[in-house]
């Protein structure tokens, strides 16, 4: 499998870009940077565009979609953009009920509890990607030499949201049946990896320069548990973009005892959450990769200087890696001023 000629990393379009070269290994003069959450409720003009459209119809309306991917590439200058979208729609479009409650997240109507509930799950038709590779493909056309970045969320984090029923402190009947239903927990999470990998596939096929994997709850596992009952899993989501020279960035919040083994599943860059600083990671990746991250989301509403400060700090310390993309350690908060991200994107690039 090869990317289209018309893909923009095979016509040349974001080859060159400082995005992708850092995720293959070059420093850049300075670190390319943007952040996730990028797009949303921070924008005011996000929140006017969605007046009237429930999240994920919103994710599913390609001509919404692609306008919101792009509202913060205009705003901040960012070096990249990443598709609107929600970590739980491959699962919708898959068949399963599931809907944004506002104030709490994503909610199931049917929570995976049983083998028989596993068993019941049915295969991603590729039909239902339409809307996404419609979003893409208009967004690609709009960003010109700005990568697109393409994500899906880890086969474990989606089947928490499965198991749970809906966002979860510590995922505990998510790890229960990964021990008491062994056989079911790695059929649910195969099929969570196969929905995940067609929607990155997906993502790439009609434009996007680089894909990230997000693991928002890996922090509630061992080391042992991960390697033992996640890696493979994730490893086959990924496996979903053999043949297609694209980055892969693997990002998980709480991930800092499981980075080498997140890495090892075939990522070529590594996001950081603000828990551990990059030196400190860069350490326990053996200086293997480039990083990514790991701004602290919440000296966002901090005193400018003391933002400046962490900045340049986070900067400084990113310089023993590889390569380096300057990000947050997990998403922008909704109350940020956007005036803020703004300021440290200019910031970032005046070096």
């Amino acid at each position: 499998m090869t990317l289209p000629d018309n893909h923009p990393l095979v016509d040349g379009r974001t080859a060159d870009a400082p995005l992708i070269r850092a995720y293959r290994g070059e420093r850049q003069a300075t670190p390319p940077v943007w952040f996730m959450r990028q797009a949303g409720r921070s924008l005011p003009e996000y929140r006017e565009l969605r007046v009237g459209h429930a999240m994920l119809d919103a994710c599913l309306t390609p001509e919404l979609s692609s306008e919101i991917t792009l509202q913060p590439v205009r705003r901040h200058g960012v070096d990249a953009a990443i598709f609107f979208s929600d970590i739980v729609i491959p699962i919708k479009l898959a068949g399963v009920d599931v809907e944004i409650v506002p104030g709490r997240g994503p909610v199931l109507a049917n929570p995976i509890r049983s083998v028989a509930d596993v068993a019941a799950l049915r295969p991603l038709d590729p039909a239902a990607l339409a809307p996404i590779i419609e979003g893409v493909a208009r967004t690609v056309a709009e960003l010109g030499s700005t990568p697109l970045i393409g994500f899906a969320g880890a086969p474990f984090t989606l089947a928490s949201y499965l198991v749970e029923g809906g966002p979860s402190k510590d995922q505990l009947r998510a790890r229960t049946m990964m021990y008491s239903e062994p056989h079911a927990w790695a059929t649910l999470l195969n099929w969570c990896a196969d929905v995940s990998g067609a929607f990155l596939e997906a993502q790439v096929l009609a434009g996007a320069s680089a894909v990230q994997l997000f693991d928002s709850w890996v922090g509630s596992l061992s080391e042992q548990q991960y390697v033992r009952r996640v890696a493979p899993h994730s490893k086959r989501a990924l496996s979903h973009l053999r043949g297609y020279d694209v980055p892969k960035v693997h990002f998980g919040v709480g991930s800092g005892e499981v980075l080498a083994a997140m890495r090892d599943i075939g990522a070529d860059a590594m996001g950081v959450d603000w828990r551990i600083p990059l030196d400190e990671a860069n350490r326990r990746l053996g200086g293997t990769v480039p990083l990514q991250g790991n701004l602290d989301p919440a000296l966002l509403g901090a005193p400018a200087h003391i933002l400046e400060a962490h900045v340049n700090d986070v900067i400084d310390r990113g310089r023993v890696a590889p390569a380096h993309v300057l990000n947050l350690g997990h998403g922008v908060p909704p109350e940020t001023d956007p005036d803020v991200l703004t300021r440290i994107v200019e910031q970032v690039h005046a070096g």
